[in-house]
């Protein structure tokens, strides 16, 4: 199995092992973008040298103990979630300079555990869709059948989890946004009850009906990047205790 199809699971027990560095999982990813990206169109960003720089961080982070369960593991975040210092554009070109100056409360969590963040998805433009033809950096592609859509609006983000561009991505629900293109990319999408996952971050579309949640190659995947970005945020009135 090539690196780039672990799961989080296998990736995690393969680092812990030492059988592989994250760089080198890090690497096979920004491979297979660069040879599919053009054809599926998953991402609108690709962090390649930032990327590689977070990997090795993550590797010393593993050779001195402090490995978690996602350091080391290449992720993607759908482009209407806000990341720091790097582009957010919602796939909305009136947007295509901006650099946020502040992090998702989701993808802050992730990052801390030394998580690689690889790229941001290409999405309906700020989650108007759901084939992911409405972006304005072009329509994501299936995977499967490039002649399909990938569904929407986090259709970058299952499409690049599904064609193993990345180990797993971050996406964004509404009205369906993370279901409906995990199950055209046939992928595992979970939309969290509301306030479980802090909606800090997002670009709203309906902000009494936003959600954030994981979109992952297995169900013990999204379990495990559930229970790390779930939980009570400050900077978000709505979201409440989370009960296991």
């Amino acid at each position: 199995m090539n690196l780039n199809e672990l799961t989080i699971k296998q990736a995690h027990d393969g680092l812990k092992k030492g059988d592989f560095t994250s760089v080198e999982i890090t690497q096979a990813c920004l491979d297979r973008i660069k040879n599919r990206n053009k054809k599926i169109n998953a991402f609108i960003s690709v962090f390649e040298n930032e990327a590689l720089e977070e990997a090795k961080k993550a590797d010393e982070m593993i050779a001195g103990g402090k490995q978690r369960e996602l350091t080391g593991i290449p992720f993607a975040v759908k482009d209407a979630i806000n990341t720091l210092d790097r582009p957010s554009t919602g796939a909305g070109k009136i947007l295509d300079n901006y650099v946020s100056p502040y992090e998702a409360t989701v993808i802050k969590k992730i990052r801390e555990q030394g998580a690689v963040l690889i790229g941001k998805n290409n999405c309906d433009a700020f989650g108007h869709g759901a084939s992911n033809e409405q972006s304005m950096y072009g329509p994501v592609r299936n995977p499967h059948d490039e002649s399909k859509v990938a569904g929407g609006s986090s259709g970058g983000s299952a499409a690049s989890v599904a064609d193993h561009q990345c180990i797993f991505a971050i996406g964004e629900d509404t009205g369906g946004s993370i279901r409906q293109p995990a199950s055209f990319c046939g992928i595992v999408g979970l939309r969290p009850s509301y306030g479980k996952n802090s909606r800090y971050g997002i670009m709203p579309m309906a902000s009494s009906l936003d959600t954030v949640g994981p979109m992952t190659k297995t169900v013990e995947d999204c379990e495990i990047v559930e229970n790390i970005i779930a939980g009570v945020d400050k900077k978000d009135a709505t979201t409440v205790e989370s009960r296991k």
